[in-house]
């Protein structure tokens, strides 16, 4: 059916997207994405399972159960007429999108323990996929791209960077809807990079979307050599809930725990009956979320919002109230994407970031620029929350408020501005160096931001005027009466022409 191919990673993103892309009819791009990871990632372990299938057969003959025991033990296992040639076969039938729902339900009540449920997606839906011939047309499509890509020789870390990168292509065609399932990768990466997660650290998303942030930062322990560290994550919504799972065994972290449930009024990361804490916390939640949850904020049981509660209409300070008091004390640190409006807006929200400063727990705040996300042009900022400034913690006598003003590092594109590999390290350089540099980064000590009501608008701390040259009106006043000869030739020309024309 297929012949093998060894991919390096951009083949293999390109093969896949246009797998995935060209069976697309009038379904939504926000939905689709769905059917079409799913279907990617039913291929993946088809293959898989295939080919370890084969090895286990030579190694224990016929006996199945062995074999079968043995590869759950492993990862996971395939029963029959659960396979994605199994599905090739049945192309043709009237009910090719039943026979799907069947095989990947064989699946999980055959692997419960690591797959129970991970297939949400009904492929014989009429609401969604249309009427038959569409539903069948489609799902073929699908089907056929599919079956031409190998994917039994291909690494872990290659076929999760592929999945990746098809979350972000799905993304980029959702519009608004992109940042309820990931944050653009070039953010991302800024942010997993500001963390710092290091060996052995619980590192958690309470907004993890389809996960890929959770990676990033995963990755960051690795790139020191090392694969200790455990990865949780909460979602509110069960489609990307079960797209986070999928990235999580692509790459090979399937053991990362991770929640379907609203983190603000059911945070399900739980341990004795008290918040999880975790070494490194990090988010892009929903901006200024209306109707969180606030009418339950003051009986919350694990009493998030002793601060104050923030406005019903705006959830960003509840979001980071929540990641505060998940990050361990004198230790954690909390790195999330905030809208401008959290650096300076007045009410609930103003009490709150007052009491945040002197608590002293507030270190960096970076402004980035406009137009990075689908889901909206204005520019955010990033805040870096570090609880070991808190009494006892190693940074406790550390006293000023670090603001860099990045909203010029950008490479300008058609759709988005996107943070380069040049931008994110000349970000984190300064973040990390924590010095002075003219119009663009500041340490600002505590009575100054006092002096300021407790605004820690950006600009108000970096300045960012720009000297526009001096004009030289004399220079000028010449460049004219060098002109003006050639004016008065053209406009006799003009004249001339107009006579032509018969015009008066």
């Amino acid at each position: 059916m297929i012949a093998q191919k060894k991919y390096n990673q951009e083949e293999l993103n390109k093969t896949l997207w246009a797998a995935a892309d060209s069976s697309r009819s009038s379904v939504d791009g926000g939905v689709y994405k769905d059917y079409a990871l799913t279907m990617l990632f039913f291929k993946y372990i088809s293959d898989l399972n295939k080919k370890v299938y084969e090895e286990y057969k030579k190694r224990f003959g016929d006996n199945e159960k062995r074999i079968e025991e043995k590869m759950k033990l492993d990862r996971f296992y395939l029963p029959p007429k659960s396979s994605f040639d199994y599905i090739y076969s049945k192309l043709e039938e009237d009910n090719i999108g039943e026979e799907i729902n069947k095989a990947l339900h064989r699946i999980e009540d055959h692997n419960k323990e690591k797959l129970e449920g991970i297939f949400s997606v009904d492929f014989n839906s009429e609401s969604i996929l249309g009427k038959l011939e569409q539903r069948n047309k489609m799902l073929r499509s699908l089907i056929q791209d599919f079956a031409k890509i190998d994917l039994s020789d291909v690494k872990e870390d290659v076929i999760g960077r592929a999945y990746m990168y098809m979350i972000e292509k799905f993304g980029s065609d959702a519009g608004k809807k992109a940042g309820e399932f990931f944050t653009v990768s070039s953010v991302a990466s800024l942010v997993a990079k500001l963390a710092e997660p290091k060996k052995g650290d619980r590192i958690c998303d309470p907004c993890c979307g389809s996960g890929n942030l959770l990676l990033l930062a995963g990755e960051e322990v690795e790139k020191n050599g090392s694969k200790n560290y455990a990865l949780y994550g909460q979602e509110s919504t069960g489609s990307t809930y079960q797209l986070a799972r999928m990235n999580m065994f692509l790459h090979g972290r399937d053991s990362a725990r991770l929640e379907w449930g609203d983190t603000l009024n059911n945070p399900l990361l739980v341990e004795n009956d008290q918040l999880m804490h975790f070494n490194r916390v990090v988010a892009n939640p929903p901006f200024s979320l209306k109707g969180w949850g606030a009418e339950n904020a003051e009986a919350d049981k694990y009493n998030r919002f002793w601060r104050g509660v923030p406005p019903k209409d705006k959830g960003d300070f509840a979001f980071i109230t929540h990641m505060i008091e998940t990050a361990k004390p004198k230790s954690g640190k909390v790195v999330v994407i905030v809208p401008h409006g959290v650096l300076f807006r007045g009410g609930a929200e103003g009490k709150i970031r007052e009491q945040l400063i002197k608590e002293n727990i507030i270190d960096t705040v970076i402004g980035l620029p406009a137009g990075l996300f689908q889901t909206t042009g204005i520019p955010v900022a990033i805040l870096v929350i570090d609880k070991s400034r808190e009494k006892g913690g190693v940074n406790e006598n550390k006293k000023d408020i670090f603001f860099i003003e990045a909203s010029k590092e950008f490479k300008a594109n058609k759709a988005q501005n996107i943070l380069t590999e040049e931008n994110i390290d000349k970000i984190f350089n300064t973040y990390k160096n924590r010095k002075d540099i003219k119009k663009l980064a500041r340490k600002v000590n505590f009575k100054e931001i006092e002096e300021n009501d407790f605004n820690l608008n950006i600009t108000r701390y970096v300045d960012t005027f720009v000297e526009e040259e001096p004009v030289d009106i004399k220079a000028n006043l010449k460049e004219l009466e060098k002109l003006e000869p050639e004016l008065k030739k053209l406009e006799k020309q003009m004249v001339e022409y107009l006579k032509e024309l018969g015009v008066k």
